[in-house]
């Protein structure tokens, strides 16, 4: 097995990819897309210069963790009497970026797996350059029913999130502030790549097994009104 090959086991789960089949407490829920309703109030523009989405997942065989991050091409939300009623985002997959911090061995290179990880082998970046994540549903945060790894969570937020062709409806818990001129969402949970069919190689290939289904992501959206 080549060296690249390796290295692409570490972290071939890296994405905005915010979905979840486990019952973990800590992991995203999931179920079939949901209908989306009506945004009312005062939009807001998402500013792609000061919004990322983190990513980090692990190899099952003990190596450090990979991370890094991709960049938003658009987005918007609207809110009425402080409540943000919907919007959505799109994810560049082209921007994936491996950090270079993260790869600590010699003979490893984050430009691989970033190749990698864009190639048909995977997302598809060609074919399918974006992700898109369109609101459903933002409800307050009851922190008896549901445990985050958000740090003073405020909502519990609803999505329909597209990978490639596929479309699932995600929940996870955000801490979301709103101004008259501003809104920010920040959220970190635990999600399974799997749950869009993303695997490396077909399924049940024992490289697709080096890596763990579940991995990190994080992001920090920022808007403003217009």
């Amino acid at each position: 097995m080549t060296s690249i090959k390796q290295f692409i086991f570490i972290i071939l789960a890296a994405t905005l990819t915010l979905s979840a089949c486990t019952n973990s407490s800590q992991n995203a829920s999931t179920t079939t897309a949901q209908e989306t309703s009506a945004a009312t109030g005062q939009e807001y523009t998402v500013d792609t210069t000061a919004s990322v989405v983190t990513w980090q997942a692990t190899h099952k065989g003990g190596f450090a963790p990979r991370y890094g991050t991709l960049r938003l091409s658009q987005g918007s939300f609207s809110v009425d009497n402080g409540t943000i009623t919907g919007g959505n985002f799109i994810v560049d997959l082209n921007s994936l970026l491996v950090d270079t911090a993260s790869v600590t061995e010699k003979d490893k290179k984050a430009s691989d797996l970033q190749a990698h990880l864009k190639s048909p082998e995977f997302f598809d970046a060609a074919k399918y350059p974006t992700a898109k994540f369109v609101i459903t549903n933002v409800v307050p945060y009851d922190s008896t029913k549901v445990k985050s790894l958000t740090n003073d969570a405020t909502h519990l937020v609803s999505g329909n999130l597209t990978i490639k062709d596929s479309t699932l409806n995600v929940t996870f818990p955000a801490k979301i502030l709103v101004s008259d001129v501003s809104v920010n969402i920040e959220a970190k949970f635990s999600v399974d790549r799997t749950s869009w069919g993303l695997r490396y190689g077909a399924e049940g290939d024992p490289a697709d097994w080096m890596v763990s289904k579940d991995f990190d992501l994080g992001f920090n959206v920022k808007g403003t009104a217009k």
